[in-house]
């Protein structure tokens, strides 16, 4: 699918990428076009990737793309079909391409081409509130509210029979069928990723989008977060309660439940049918299997095998936390 929030600079010569890495390109006699830059999973012929940590290297032994940002210690663990790319900071030098072939996903500037919504097509199509500011190329299906105050801002897609609440933004996100989502929520703007590096931040930039599968509900004053190379989804018959965040790269499995207050770091991936109590925690880079039960305000640091129910801090199984919570 070709992104439609950011804008494509490439393809770049493999040299173009070595020149901006500072990598010795005397060397080199491999010229080849580079079209995009993605992860591991999705990456393909003539595209770059990235492989920082063992967590995945069985990810890794199968990737399609051409070359690979990695380092010395991991650059084996490629298939012979991929070159490899040896830097000292993986993440760094990933920043840095994918800021090459994405610049303008680094910042989250406010999108200027809105306007009223009884300035556009949608004036007659769309139950509306006050001050609602539509932006360009925008797609609104038939039966749709929006309330006061909200921003859909430009290429933003909503189904069929949606419910947008009032003072809500929604950017960079691909909204399906039935979908309601209530008051004060802010969806698709950039995740929490910095690197440290010389007493300053650097951001890294965040190219995925934000998919929201049919009938799903999204509390009030919930955020959720773009994905940074892939995409953050929650899946059909998903329901969230109020003050819930979702950070990038997310996947949640349909016809999950997740009450208040629960937070899921980045590149998490929650199973089909997951209920999870409020105030819980889940830490980032896990994977939650289907049918998981856990209990409200627990803190999840390790990996869940499908149809457990955990609880606690860390999060351990229910009759053993029990059991020694007498």
């Amino acid at each position: 699918m070709v992104n439609p929030f950011f804008k494509n600079n490439g393809p770049f010569k493999f040299f173009d990428i070595l020149n901006e890495l500072k990598i010795n390109i005397d060397s080199v006699s491999d010229d080849q076009d580079i079209i995009d830059i993605k992860d591991l999973l999705t990456s393909n012929h003539n595209e770059i990737t990235f492989f920082h940590s063992k967590k995945y290297k069985d990810i890794a032994k199968n990737t399609k793309a051409s070359f690979c940002i990695t380092t010395e210690n991991l650059k084996n663990e490629l298939p012979n079909s991929c070159k490899p790319i040896v830097v000292n900071n993986v993440l760094v030098a990933t920043s840095t391409i994918t800021a090459k072939f994405y610049p303008g996903s680094i910042e989250d500037h406010f999108d200027n081409t809105v306007k009223l919504i009884n300035e556009t097509n949608f004036k007659d199509k769309v139950k509306f509130g006050k001050n609602v500011l539509i932006g360009e190329n925008v797609s609104i299906g038939s039966n749709c509210l929006i309330g006061h105050n909200t921003i859909i801002e430009k290429n933003v897609s909503i189904g069929n029979y949606c419910s947008i609440g009032s003072n809500s933004i929604i950017r960079n996100t691909l909204i399906k069928d039935n979908v309601k989502i209530l008051d004060n929520c802010v969806i698709g703007k950039h995740g929490f990723g910095f690197f440290p590096i010389n007493n300053s931040n650097l951001r890294y930039p965040h190219i995925g989008i934000v998919i929201i599968e049919d009938n799903c509900e999204i509390g009030c004053g919930s955020t959720i977060d773009r994905g940074s190379m892939s995409n953050t989804v929650l899946g059909k018959n998903t329901y969230l309660d109020n003050q819930i965040h979702i950070a990038h790269n997310v996947k949640i499995g349909e016809n999950s439940i997740i009450a208040g207050q629960v937070g899921i770091a980045g590149s998490s991936t929650l199973g089909k049918n997951v209920k999870i109590g409020g105030q819980a925690g889940i830490s980032g880079h896990l994977k939650i299997g289907d049918n998981v039960e856990i209990a409200g305000g627990s803190g999840v640091i390790k990996n869940i095998q499908d149809n457990s129910k955990v609880m606690g801090y860390p999060a351990k199984n229910i009759r053993q936390f029990l059991k020694e919570n007498k």
